[in-house]
């Protein structure tokens, strides 16, 4: 089945060359020129990714995302004029995965939507259960919930698939560039850094005792408990 792409973008010339591409390169595409209209279209369309400009009328990208937060996987590829890094910061932080400033190369937009694409799959094969439970954490994989006990967590999209990779094989111990590999993608530019912040943002949610699932191996990187182990 072809990946399906929806372009969101206001600027139509801009657009309409992006959907061109996708589609000589065999994705489906379709392209959307206002806010309020692309989320509805998302809806509908269900696509495997958007390629999503920040400016946008009726809604910007950012609310776009925050949006989506908990409404299944979508890879997210964020196209902006802005070359602020904390604007760069926070389109990542609501759940973008990659981030390109304009203008930009075409083959390169390509190479990056068919990386993210390949690292959406590699997670998903990984989670090969509809539902993951370990140490009273509970994943639902398709619906992307999940749960600390009976409490309903909310997670950003890039705080899920960590939690999720790390619960799919416990005690496994995963060094820090694995993870940023298998999660962010090799190019990302937060640095192993970023693990770390993460697994601090997931443990304050989780919250004790299910905080103590997620260890810590020192000098290496993190695993997961089999059980509900202490920190």
């Amino acid at each position: 089945m072809k990946e399906k792409v929806l372009v969101i973008e206001d600027e139509q010339t801009i657009a309409n060359a992006i959907t061109y591409a996708l589609t000589r390169e065999g994705y489906t595409a379709e392209a959307v020129y206002h806010g309020e209209a692309a989320l509805k279209r998302i809806g509908e369309f269900q696509p495997d990714a958007l390629i999503l400009d920040v400016m946008l009328p009726g809604m910007d990208g950012y609310e776009i995302l925050k949006k989506l937060q908990g409404k299944g996987r979508i890879g997210v590829i964020m196209l902006t004029a802005k070359e602020d890094i904390v604007h760069k910061v926070l389109g990542l932080e609501l759940g973008a995965d990659d981030y390109m400033t304009k203008p930009f190369d075409m083959r390169e937009l390509l190479a990056r939507l068919k990386s993210l694409l390949r690292r959406i799959q590699t997670v998903d094969h990984n989670q090969d259960s509809n539902v993951i439970s370990v140490g009273g954490i509970t994943l639902s994989t398709d619906k992307r919930t999940a749960l600390a006990g009976d409490r309903p967590l909310e997670l950003t999209p890039k705080e899920y698939d960590l939690l999720a990779l790390l619960l799919t094989h416990p005690e496994r111990v995963y060094t820090r560039d694995q993870l940023l590999n298998t999660v962010w993608g090799m190019d990302y530019f937060g640095g192993t850094r970023t693990v770390d912040i993460h697994v601090q943002r997931i443990r304050k949610k989780l919250g004790p005792p299910f905080d103590s699932v997620i260890q810590t191996v020192y000098g290496i990187g993190y695993k997961a408990l089999g059980g509900s182990g202490e920190n």
